[in-house]
């Protein structure tokens, strides 16, 4: 089931996509793991993609990230496990969200999950 504070789901292309993005930007550029760290570079302006776990219990952590995303205009995507953000992130358990902060190597890629965000939700 669905949880609440999903607003829009994405197919697993354009989740593997952004999750390869995080991996790169990891790498390459700057990325900020967890609720309260993406939460700080949406606030700030910072983050250029943010991913959100769509499996995050108490889905209270990490419900305000969408609402924010679209207040400061930063595109989000949720992913399905947050297992998978985690290891994307260089981690070896689960986060529940993640933000890219300098893509590095992987603005192409960025840009073109950002696009086929923008083309879902309008």
């Amino acid at each position: 089931m669905a949880k609440t504070y999903v607003k829009f789901q994405v197919s697993e292309e354009i989740q593997n996509k952004a999750l390869e993005a995080l991996e790169i930007a990891r790498d390459t550029g700057k990325i900020k793991k967890g609720a309260n760290e993406a939460t700080k570079a949406i606030e700030r302006s910072l983050a250029m993609l943010v991913l959100i776990g769509a499996d995050v219990e108490p889905e209270e952590i990490v419900m305000h990230l969408g609402p924010l995303c679209d207040e400061k205009k930063i595109p989000c995507i949720y992913v399905n496990k947050q297992n998978d953000i985690g290891a994307a992130s260089g981690l070896e358990v689960g986060s529940t969200a993640a933000a890219i902060v300098k893509p590095g190597k992987a603005k192409d890629l960025i840009d073109e999950v950002v696009k086929q965000i923008s083309d879902l939700r309008a």
